[in-house]
Formats: C-alpha cells, sequence, structure tokens
C-alpha cells in the first residue's frame, strides 16, 4: 500500500500523517506541491492539514493553484482514492472536488481539543471498518471548520449517502462545536472514492495520547 501526501507552503500534519499511515503497515512519500504528477504507484493521495499558504485569502483558495492540483484532479477523476485531513478537505472544497464549503467558525476563535464524532454511512472505503451509529473520538483543531452547503445540496448529499460523520457526544446526539450545516464533520464525492473531513484522524493513533480511534478509520484504506 503506497500512501503518497501533499505538502504545500504551510502544512504542519503531512509528517503526523506520514506516521500514522507507516504505523499502520503503508509506504509513503511526501509530494511537493510544484510537482505536476502523482507518484504512479499511488494508492492513497492525502492532502494532510495545516494552514496551506498562510490561510491567507482564505483556507485552500491558493492552494487550488497550485500545480499539483491539476494532478490531483485527474487522479481523482480516474476514480484515485483522495483524502483531505482539516486544510486538506477545504483545499478540496475550494477546488471543487467536493461540494460546499468551509467558513470561520460560528465563535470566531480557533478550537483545539478532542471532539466525539458518530458514524452516519459505512457504505465507502473509509469508514467500512466502523458501523453506523458508532462514535469516535479524534481531535479537532481548526478556525475555519464551519461546513456551509445550501438546502438543496444538503438533500443531495443525504440522498447520496455522501455525508460520512457528524459532530456527536458520546452518545451520538449532536453536538456542534462550530457551527456546520447539520453537525456535518465529512462527507465524499458521489463517486465515493474522494473523502474530506475537519476531525484529524491521525492524531488519533494512540490511547496514550487520548484515543486510537483514528487507526479504525484510516485502516478502511489498507484493505
Amino acid at each position: 500500500m503506497k500512501v503518497s501526501i501533499l505538502q504545500f507552503p504551510g502544512t504542519n500534519c503531512e509528517y503526523d500523517t506520514q506516521n500514522a499511515f507507516e504505523q499502520l503497515g503503508a509506504t509513503t512519500e511526501i509530494v511537493w506541491h510544484k510537482s505536476e504528477t502523482i507518484p504512479v504507484d499511488t494508492n492513497l493521495l492525502v492532502v494532510a492539514g495545516g494552514f496551506s499558504y498562510g490561510d491567507y485569502l482564505r483556507s485552500g483558495a491558493i492552494a487550488k493553484f497550485s500545480p499539483v492540483m491539476k494532478a490531483v484532479k485527474e487522479y481523482a477523476s480516474q476514480g484515485g482514492k483522495v483524502l483531505g485531513i482539516c486544510n486538506g478537505f477545504q483545499v478540496l472544497t475550494e477546488s471543487g472536488l467536493l461540494p460546499g464549503a468551509l467558513k470561520r467558525n460560528e465563535s470566531l476563535h480557533f478550537i483545539s481539543k478532542h471532539h466525539t464524532l458518530k458514524v452516519v454511512n459505512n457504505d465507502n472505503v473509509f469508514l467500512e471498518n466502523l458501523n453506523e451509529g458508532d462514535v469516535v473520538n479524534i481531535p479537532i483543531a481548526h478556525h475555519d471548520g464551519n461546513f456551509y452547503i445550501d438546502q438543496e445540496g444538503l438533500k443531495d448529499l443525504y440522498a447520496n449517502n455522501q455525508v460520512l460523520l457528524k459532530y456527536s457526544d458520546a452518545q451520538g446526539n449532536d453536538k456542534n462545536p462550530n457551527g456546520s450545516v447539520d453537525s456535518i464533520a465529512g462527507i465524499c464525492n458521489k463517486e465515493k472514492n474522494v473523502f474530506g473531513l475537519m476531525p484529524h484522524p491521525e492524531r488519533a493513533m494512540e490511547t496514550i495520547l487520548g484515543s486510537n480511534d483514528g487507526a479504525k478509520m484510516l485502516l478502511g484504506f489498507l484493505k
């Protein structure tokens, strides 16, 4: 299993992501944003978290113009699996690879803490190791994590089983930390090969650090 991980100026989670997938037995490669190609042996492409281009203008809005993004779009169009985590999710929405947008948190404050999530759909490679209704404990760390989509788009997400994760309490009831529409924390595209979420599963690999639920999520990609 080969995981390629994008790196933009300002990315700061690429090595956490690399470590997480290597713990699970994958080989990894960091891909600089000026690359015009994706490694041909890539089984999963990860757009890592951080602050690409310092989040100037708008989170992910400049990164979408990086040379590598043309290759990312081509890779995804051919069925390649893409995972965007936090800033990576923002980059994927800005690039049109996922619907919706990420806005400033409702509180206008940066949020950094563990937060529970409820699995809404597991009919996809990402969450197939979990059950619908499962609750996982995954860190969040974002300023612009408020997922927005209009009502017509929201209906489409549910109609196509594209809503994957919701922010919840430990019992699975909605508990929204940032104002996201319908407490949505993660989605996928209609083809179910492009995934995005604001929480950081790569930071939930060991119980000594608070949770190993991230490993259960990421393992789906290694099958």
